[in-house]
């Protein structure tokens, strides 16, 4: 019998992807957060909290936990909510929710701005390490957030790989019907100085060859700083760019079909849309640091994406490459679609996961620890009174 696990929040749809490969039963809550609610793989029956109100929140989550074997919790608002409801939740990590934690004050991102990302407060900043600090299990997908987690947890899991979505990302899909006049990219990442769009701004700016960018018009918006940012590379992006609407992935996988090659983010940290891009077999511009390996049948290997600098001339060089080298295009998307396969191959990485589910379940019986409602309340009221106090001031 297939267990049946209550994920709570998803980043970069990892957990809906899980959904499609796992034999556990997954049910997902997710956070009505704009932007990324709106990229979500809307027909995989998702649930949304009909607020962002911790109370509302903690209502819904009471209503059902009793029904789940075990619960897993992305981003640190999943693994709050998850520690105040009470139960036994594994945290998964996959970006910045593990390289710059939220109880550490004054925190930055280290991939862009040195201002701090957060506001907390010191009760409110107690309540997030608590939370990371309850998870039954941590988990992390490659080396670089695994040498993050060590900092804070002494028995860190490492899963093999990211997980990738074959059934909408691959090369036999439709593409969107769209008019093409030149050779075009497909630029999906959200405009931010962690993605390095500063640095992909300058490169097409020094470009030689004759294409178009369809940019997806979102962008990060954690600060003041960040948004201001943003809006100045709105407002003045290099010719070559075109704007288009936030889409769903179904649609993000026709684009990407339609598109000739993928721009993706040269922060030097691979993301979901690299995969998606070579899952499509075009060749997807990415940084790639040299340094950074990765496990591949237990051994380390670099990885194929190109370039492997982030400066803004050699980045330029390899789109124009791209765009003018047919043959030089077509075996670098084959070198990363096989790179891509061997290490996040969906049925793989699923039975991964179905293992820990079952060892965590194993191990904690059921998704709800059913302390004291006492113990419980004062637990939600401290952090309210927390929360309250950071609005008030």
């Amino acid at each position: 019998m297939a267990l049946k696990v209550l994920a709570i929040g998803d980043l970069s749809n990892n957990i809906t992807m899980f959904k499609k490969f796992t034999k556990s039963d997954i049910q997902l809550i997710n956070f009505p957060w704009d932007g990324p609610s709106k990229v979500i793989d809307v027909k995989n029956d998702v649930e949304f909290f009909k607020s962002l109100k911790i109370k509302d929140i903690l209502k819904r989550i009471n209503e059902i936990k009793n029904e789940f074997d075990i619960c897993i919790a992305m981003s640190s608002t999943g693994l709050l909510v998850s520690y105040l409801a009470d139960l036994n939740y594994i945290a998964y990590f996959c970006g910045h929710d593990i390289r710059s934690p939220p109880f550490i004050k004054n925190m930055h991102d280290p991939l862009s701005t040195d201002k701090p990302i957060y506001d907390f407060n010191s009760l409110e900043r107690r309540y997030y390490k608590k939370a990371y600090d309850n998870a039954v299990a941590a988990v992390v997908t490659d080396d670089e957030l695994l040498e993050h987690l060590k900092k804070y947890r002494k028995d860190p899991t490492r899963i093999t790989g990211y997980i990738v979505d074959t059934t909408i990302f691959n090369e036999n899909i439709k593409p969107v019907e769209r008019k093409k006049t030149k050779f075009t990219f497909i630029s999906p990442a959200r405009m931010g100085l962690q993605k390095g769009t500063e640095k992909i701004w300058e490169a097409l700016r020094l470009c030689k060859s004759d294409f178009e960018v369809i940019q997806i018009k979102w962008y990060d918006k954690r600060n003041l700083e960040e948004e201001e940012i943003a809006q100045e590379w709105i407002n003045n992006p290099p010719k070559q760019v075109t704007f288009t609407p936030i889409m769903t992935r179904e649609e993000l996988g026709q684009y990407m079909v339609f598109a000739d090659a993928v721009l993706g983010q040269v922060s030097g940290i691979q993301a979901d849309i690299e995969r998606s891009g070579a899952l499509c077999k075009k060749a997807v511009v990415h940084y790639a640091d040299p340094k950074r390996m990765y496990i591949i049948n237990g051994k380390k290997v670099p990885s194929p994406f190109l370039p492997h600098s982030n400066d803004p001339k050699v980045i330029a060089e390899t789109i124009d490459r791209i765009v003018t080298d047919k043959e030089f295009r077509e075996k670098l998307a084959n070198e990363e679609y096989e790179f891509v396969m061997s290490l996040s191959e969906p049925n793989m990485i699923a039975r991964q996961w179905d293992e820990l589910f079952e060892k965590m379940n194993k191990k904690y019986k059921k998704s709800s620890k059913n302390s004291s409602k006492t113990k419980i309340r004062l637990r939600v009221l401290g952090y309210l009174i927390g929360n309250a106090l950071r609005r008030k001031i």
